[in-house]
């Protein structure tokens, strides 16, 4: 335990700060939407995020999102587990023919007013992996999408943008 200890003490804060601008941005957009997310969803916004068959840029985005630098808990977004609670869906990856039932079951079991984001190219439009034997392309083939956040894969503040546009 001890040894631990020293470790933390040599070792010191490892994390970076975001830079200024960065911070600033995020600062303007996530007070836009928290007040978004009051208005509509009375103080939270609950996401079940769905990897429909991505290679994971995406969800490492989404992870940083959620993380001690990015905060996005303090804008009033939770993530849960289970779609029977969620308001929104964050779908990444190209929908592959093994997913296609889950997507499908994760939208129904979602209570409505439900709003899906398409999450990066894959989600978008099938990015690289297009349409093939094992790709159905983007999430719009197989449930109705609301918003688009294009990128490979998209940044925290990019997310963050997007879930404003699909509120707003």
């Amino acid at each position: 335990m001890i040894r631990i200890l020293r470790q933390i003490f040599r070792t010191g804060i490892v994390t970076e700060p975001l830079q200024p601008d960065i911070e600033a941005e995020l600062g303007e957009v996530g007070t836009r939407l928290e007040e978004a997310i009051r208005k509509k969803f009375r103080r939270s916004l609950t996401i079940r995020q769905v990897d429909a068959g991505s290679c994971n840029g995406c969800e490492l985005e989404i992870h940083a999102m959620n993380n001690p630098i990015y905060n996005c808990e303090r804008f009033g977004m939770h993530f849960t587990a289970s779609p029977r609670f969620a308001d929104l869906l964050l779908v990444t990856g190209p929908v592959t023919q093994n997913m296609e039932i889950a997507v499908r079951r994760t939208y129904e079991a979602t209570p409505s007013p439900k709003l899906v984001i398409a999450v990066g190219d894959c989600g978008c439009n099938g990015g690289i992996f297009g349409q093939s034997y094992a790709s159905l392309g983007g999430v719009d083939k197989i449930i109705p999408v609301d918003c688009y956040i294009p990128g490979c894969p998209p940044t925290p503040t990019a997310l963050v943008k997007g879930i404003l546009k699909a509120i707003g």
